[in-house]
């Protein structure tokens, strides 16, 4: 039986570093290909992307923005997709205040005021017990600073402009795990429980003690969901 192809999509101002210890601990079983989205403003071109780097069939994870991405894959392209993975992400557009929120960290970045992920940000990103953990949060802002400002503002405008998924997962019929951190601020757990509830073939993961950024937080944990997952 060939080796399936493993579709990684990043999260906003994330490179494949985000998922260098599953890449690496499933390499037994998978090949893995993580596309650089930060080079399109819209989820469409994103989407796209990486579906000109896949396989005719592979299995797709998207974490956080990757998750929208991974909607829009679907959207377009639902037959290829063996296995759906949706880690710390969520199927509902921004609210009004999220969006505004987003308009005024772009009109700051125009006037030359990005400065990458600031330590100030990380008690929204990861869980308290892993604020001090330079293996942890090095290589958010170490991903930050790669990807810039104006990819950070092309992934933003994607964001702001992408369309609401909630009526797509119940005609969600491949198998599909959610995996999220228990305090994740960004995403928080009622989303993933949502999104679990309302696809057919879906098994919810929480990781304790753990914030949105959970490939970097509970590394272990979650490769030995994405390995049950990638066995079913």
């Amino acid at each position: 039986m060939p080796r399936p192809t493993l579709v990684l999509l990043p999260g906003l101002l994330n490179t494949r570093r985000v998922f260098e210890p599953q890449i690496e601990a499933l390499s037994d079983v998978a090949d893995c290909i993580v596309p650089e989205l930060w080079h399109h403003d819209t989820m469409g071109a994103m989407a796209d992307a990486a579906l000109a780097m896949a396989p005719p069939s592979f299995a797709l994870l998207g974490f956080s923005m990757g998750g929208y991405v991974a909607f829009e894959i679907m959207r377009r392209a639902s037959q290829r997709v063996e296995r759906l993975a949706l880690m710390d992400t969520q199927a509902t557009p921004d609210s009004a205040e999220s969006t505004k929120r987003r308009r005024a960290l772009l009109d700051q970045t125009k006037i030359g005021r990005f400065h990458g992920v600031q330590r100030t940000l990380l008690p929204q990103l990861v869980h308290s017990r892993h604020i001090n953990d330079a293996a942890i949060t090095q290589p958010i802002f170490d991903m930050a600073q790669e990807i810039g400002a104006d990819g950070f503002v092309r992934e933003q405008r994607a964001i702001i402009d992408r369309a609401d998924s909630r009526h797509m997962l119940v005609d969600i019929g491949i198998p599909t795990v959610v995996v999220v951190g228990r305090q994740d601020q960004v995403t928080p757990l009622p989303r993933s429980e949502e999104m679990a509830a309302d696809i057919a073939d879906s098994r919810l993961v929480v990781l304790e003690e753990c914030g949105h950024m959970s490939p970097l937080e509970r590394p272990a944990e979650v490769t030995e969901a994405l390995r049950r997952w990638l066995s079913q």
